[in-house]
């Protein structure tokens, strides 16, 4: 802890810099208000716990040069009011504590919640049947499946599935549409389908995945196969716990991935 006493302006002024590694657990000490992390790179998860017997109108603010995933905050025998759920690199976030009823308000930072999207990390599309995108956090609620230039050795059409704990293959409520000169629309149960049924095509555009309430996702997509062909589409889905996965295939399973690139953004 750095402790600074300004002639100036008569404050006490004291913060902590931390260098964390993925995994930390970070309790603020008696006088400490603000914490500093500097770690090398993004941080898949942490825990930051309030400090043990704060005084009434204190004041915390944490800040993150890089991004931490999924964050974990306890009150230390106080409640948290918007506690935060991620770090987003550089957008501090800030509580001040009422002694009456120990209770920690937020101050600014959009109550330590989401407050930019946060970047998967991009995946070659250039093998295998199938591309797996594996602990997505459980604060997450919107995710957008990015292609970029993707195709397949083979004409079976895109699919996305989701899960909670393992991947859901059936249930689905999706359709898709191919636009050009007329309009060719299938549908599938299986996961949510998205028009590509080509070797030659590659695929570009987004597909955005909602979730509306309780478990329940919904999912539009626009995108375009080849020149002048635009696809376009949506559907439902009604998982049995928390969605923690998305995965990328063909509706035959077996279609090769031989170029491009996908990625996804959570929010």
């Amino acid at each position: 802890m750095t402790a600074v006493l300004s002639g100036t302006n008569g404050l006490l002024q004291s913060y902590d810099y931390q260098v964390p590694t993925t995994g930390f657990s970070y309790t603020f000490a008696a006088g400490t208000q603000v914490l500093v992390m500097n770690p090398a790179g993004t941080l898949a998860t942490g825990t930051i716990t309030m400090p043990a017997a704060p005084v009434d109108g204190m004041t915390i603010t944490v800040e993150s040069t890089q991004q931490v995933t999924a964050l974990t905050m306890s009150g230390n025998g106080g409640t948290v009011v918007g506690p935060a759920v991620q770090l987003i690199p550089n957008q501090p976030l800030s509580w001040v504590y009422r002694l009456a009823n120990t209770t920690w308000y937020p101050l600014f930072g959009g109550a330590g919640r989401a407050t930019a999207l946060v970047s998967g990390t991009a995946v070659a599309s250039t093998s295998g049947t199938s591309i797996d995108f594996t602990g997505i956090p459980p604060w997450v609620e919107r995710i957008t499946v990015i292609f970029n230039e993707v195709s397949t050795n083979g004409s079976s059409n895109r699919l996305i599935q989701v899960g909670s704990g393992s991947v859901t293959t059936s249930g689905y409520v999706s359709t898709t549409s191919a636009l050009t000169s007329a309009v060719s629309t299938t549908s599938s149960t299986a996961g949510f389908i998205m028009w590509d049924d080509s070797a030659a095509f590659v695929l570009s555009g987004h597909m955005v995945l909602t979730l509306i309430s309780a478990n329940t996702w919904i999912s539009s997509h626009v995108g375009k196969v080849s020149t002048g062909q635009q696809v376009i589409g949506g559907g439902s889905i009604s998982l049995g716990g928390v969605l923690d996965r998305v995965r990328i295939t063909a509706v035959n399973g077996t279609d090769t991935f031989d170029a491009g690139s996908i990625n996804l953004l959570f929010e």
